[in-house]
């Protein structure tokens, strides 16, 4: 009787029959024999994950009331909202140039009378605005950093549209916003620094309230999974010995004798993390013998060159590749364009016979959208490769 295909999975497996569930789908479409081995229960505790995320602010609403003091970005996500790096200031006061200039220009042609009443008192002089914009933008705290065109446009739209509303009010009066260097330039100084003042609060204001707001919900409902999927790899380091024992013991629930020598070696599929755990086993100083080794969505490669395995394998010095024991007979290892947690192993390992492990693109149905890294196991590429692989003649046969 031919041995069944054990598949380990990977990070994120608490739901046990769940699990079963899958290899059952995924045994049907190989036409192999398939037995789940579940070890999700050994993983990252989230139970408990409310209890290390931070609250929203406390203090949402310091911002409000003209004298309350402005502050700088109150967690890293606002200020990576603002702006994800420098942004020549040259570049955002031309933005905010061209918005006044445009305002200013609509207004002349289509104000309420035509652009004729008191032509001369409403005619702002952009040159002027933007040398007072050019002297207070140091002083904002949040604009200063922003590179988004958009916020920078409407910035001085409404700088401009302000400075108007304040020269129609003031248009039956001596001190006009004009320039010339009369009491008007110097009001028209202040001006622009008071509304550039408000708009930088306003800016500053709807960030911090957006970033904080966001932050506490991307925590609140990814935490739980960014600790499993995290969380099992930093405890896999710590109880590899369990999670191990925890393989061996659905093996030998077959059969004691499987995996333990060469003349009856074990067949492996595994997904993720699961690949890594296949690998350190195969390869360790008492090995599972393993003949057919098929990873999806693995980096058993990439954890070697960042942290040598040990066991039999020599670390990965970026010359020839590391020599993998007879142990672990063949090894395809696939993966999908899109999955950022998949990498290759041909270039880092050398099977005892010289050849590399098999790297193999899966397809990408557009069905599966972008995150692709628990797609596997419903595309029928994957498990036309591993029906294909497995069904080949163990060693020996």
């Amino acid at each position: 009787m031919t041995d069944p295909v054990f598949v380990i999975h990977g990070v994120a497996n608490r739901d046990r029959d769940e699990f079963a569930a899958a290899v059952s789908a995924l045994a049907a479409g190989a036409g192999v024999d398939m037995v789940p081995v579940h070890w999700g229960d050994l993983g990252a505790q989230d139970q408990y994950i409310d209890a290390v995320l931070p609250s929203p602010r406390a203090d949402t609403n310091t911002l409000r009331g003209g004298e309350a003091p402005r502050s700088g970005p109150a967690e890293p996500f606002t200020a990576a909202a603002v702006a994800a790096g420098p942004v020549p200031e040259e570049q955002q006061l031309a933005e905010i140039d061209a918005a006044i200039r445009t305002c200013l220009e609509a207004e002349a042609e289509d104000g309420p009378d035509g652009g004729l009443r008191d032509a001369d008192r409403l005619r702002l002089d952009p040159e002027e605005i933007l040398a007072h914009v050019r002297e207070a933008w140091a002083d904002t705290e949040w604009l200063r950093h922003t590179g988004d065109e958009e916020l920078l446009w409407e910035t001085g739209r409404a700088l401009a549209r302000s400075l108007l509303d304040e020269a129609d009010f003031d248009s039956d009066t001596e001190v006009g916003l004009r320039g010339g260097g009369g009491p008007g330039d110097g009001r028209l100084r202040a001006l622009v620094r008071r509304r550039l003042t408000d708009l930088d609060r306003v800016a500053g204001a709807a960030v911090q309230a957006v970033g904080a707001r966001l932050n506490h919900a991307l925590r609140s409902r990814f935490g739980p999974g960014t600790t499993r999927f995290l969380g099992d790899v930093l405890v896999y380091q710590r109880r590899q010995e369990a999670i191990h024992a925890r393989v061996r013991q659905v093996i030998d629930e077959v059969s004691p004798d499987l995996g333990r020598g060469p003349d009856r070696p074990v067949r492996v599929v595994a997904h993720s993390l699961g690949g890594v755990i296949a690998v350190d086993m195969a390869t360790s100083a008492e090995p599972l013998w393993t003949d057919s080794l098929v990873t999806f969505g693995s980096q058993a490669a990439f954890f070697h060159v960042c942290d040598p395995r040990g066991g039999q394998l020599a670390p990965y010095a970026g010359g020839p590749p590391v020599r993998l024991p007879a142990s672990l007979n063949r090894w395809t290892n696939l993966w999908e364009p899109l999955d950022v947690l998949a990498f290759a192993a041909s270039k880092v390992f050398r099977l005892h016979d010289g050849t590399a492990p098999v790297d193999l693109p899966v397809d990408h149905p557009a069905s599966i959208g972008v995150w692709t890294h628990s797609a596997y196991w419903r595309l029928p590429s994957v498990a036309s490769v591993i029906g294909e692989v497995m069904c080949r003649p163990a060693r020996g046969d």
